[in-house]
């Protein structure tokens, strides 16, 4: 297909009319336009799902006992990886049968998919939340936290929790969303949530007039509080507003056969996500044990600045899940192929140009989240290393979701398997243990591994068997 040139003024044009969630028809005309018009609010929504880490962090770093504050922050965080793994394997699941149905034309059976994966979500993380709840200085103690991290940071850790309902829903409508083609408005539910968090953060952290310094609680709250006013938001342009898919009473009865259908692509794409979450815990904890609890605040830092950028690249890919998802409904395969092939061109280019930023501007960057020197260098140390895998990250994301997008969440959950749990967590300890370079060595196995799971992900999506799944 040829590609038609843009000019400024028609880049300026398409620009403002992704932003306002213009719809279109993404099983025709030009590629190039249908990646540009999905990827900029996708690429924006996880930029504010990533300022969400960032806000946090830059507050809660500059309270007194920084570095037991920020490795409960940090460790909280690694251990929600696990629910973000669930809600984003639930959410793939939503956008792989939506974007079907989107691309059948068919949007009264997209909304009723979609109803059926928000019933399916609030049963599994009701028991996800009573549990965080209740075992939190546990879970603090299994992550290798110290006795007076686990002090400090018990309520935090129980907040988070808690309240991880609404982090649920917010990634899982947002995925019903994005399978629609309406990425405008997964988008704007992420930006009022962090408008939200932007304002509460420093005020319940410290206190305004009548309000008292919840201290590192209050990030917490704040974290929660934002997101609920996001889901709040989702919820009612589901059921009052005019978009693609809209919700009406036929469509919220339980459906078991499209709950069962939901079920067998989330699985596995819950577990393709665990397999990697569970990796970064177990680096996480390597780190701890290897480098103590300043090397921990180093490296959580770090991890903290790198997911603000690849989340945005994340984006990015997820415009491939969409394509690839209404394509194969709209039976052209061909199409849908070309569309991966593009976005992972231009998210290679992103992240080519994230890694310089790294590699030359790596301790300003650190320096604006944290005013210990000794967990600046670890945290510029890490980043650096990890940023040497950067260009292979950003492909990377634009395959696994292209097989997520298409319904084939097993081919990236055996790939994780395999390059994450057999391959980096041994090189990390490796590393880290045998040949004594301690967290060094567990940065190392980072890209390393990334590049493994970026040539393999690359070689099976050319094989073309993503084509013939049915959902």
């Amino acid at each position: 297909m040829t590609e038609q040139t843009y000019s400024i003024g028609n880049i300026f044009s398409f620009f403002k009319r992704a932003l306002r969630g213009d719809q279109m028809d993404y099983t025709s005309g030009s590629i190039r336009t249908a990646v540009f018009m999905l990827a900029i609010p996708m690429i924006l929504e996880m930029s504010m799902e990533s300022v969400f880490a960032l806000v946090d962090l830059f507050f809660v770093g500059h309270l007194e006992n920084s570095q037991h504050t920020l490795q409960t922050v940090s460790l909280t965080e690694s251990v929600l990886s696990i629910v973000y793994a669930l809600a984003i394997g639930i959410s793939m699941a939503a956008t792989a049968v939506v974007a079907r149905r989107i691309g059948e034309k068919n949007p009264d059976a997209a909304a009723t998919a979609g109803v059926q994966a928000i019933w399916l979500s609030l049963g599994i993380t009701a028991l996800v939340s009573i549990t965080g709840f209740v075992f939190a200085p546990d879970i603090l103690r299994a992550m290798g936290a110290e006795e007076n991290t686990v002090a400090v940071g018990t309520s935090y850790t129980r907040i988070m929790m808690g309240g991880s309902m609404v982090i649920m829903l917010l990634f899982l409508i947002n995925g019903i969303f994005r399978g629609a083609g309406d990425a405008s408005m997964a988008m704007k539910s992420l930006w009022l949530a962090n408008v939200c968090n932007i304002v509460l953060c420093p005020v319940l952290i410290n206190g305004l007039g009548p309000i008292p310094a919840f201290g590192l609680n209050g990030a917490a709250m704040a974290t929660t509080i934002g997101r609920g006013v996001g889901v709040v938001y989702q919820l009612y342009h589901l059921f009052k507003a005019q978009g693609v898919v809209k919700i009406h009473k036929n469509n919220v009865k339980f459906d078991l056969p499209i709950i069962k259908s939901m079920i067998s692509i989330a699985s596995p794409a819950t577990f393709q996500f665990i397999i990697g979450s569970c990796s970064w815990i177990v680096l996480a904890r390597l780190v701890a044990e290897t480098g103590h609890s300043t090397a921990s605040a180093g490296y959580q830092t770090a991890i903290r600045v790198v997911i603000f950028f690849i989340l945005p690249a994340w984006g990015m890919s997820n415009a491939a899940a969409t394509l690839v998802g209404q394509n194969l409904g709209a039976l052209q395969p061909e199409r849908a192929a070309e569309s991966v092939m593009k976005t992972a061109k231009y998210n290679a280019v992103f992240m080519g140009l994230v890694s310089l930023i790294f590699l030359f501007g790596a301790y300003p960057v650190i320096s604006i989240f944290t005013n210990d020197e000794a967990v600046k260098d670890i945290a510029v140390q890490a980043l650096r290393i990890i940023a040497a895998g950067y260009i292979f990250y950003g492909v990377g994301m634009v395959m696994a979701n292209a097989f997520n997008g298409a319904g084939d969440t097993w081919t990236p959950t055996w790939i994780n398997l395999v390059c994450f749990w057999f391959f980096q967590i041994p090189l990390a300890y490796a590393l880290a243990e045998y040949f004594k370079m301690g967290p060094t060595g567990v940065f190392i196995a980072i890209p390393v591994a990334e590049v493994a799971i970026t040539i393999t992900a690359f070689i099976l999506f050319k094989k073309g068997k993503w084509k013939t799944v049915k959902v």
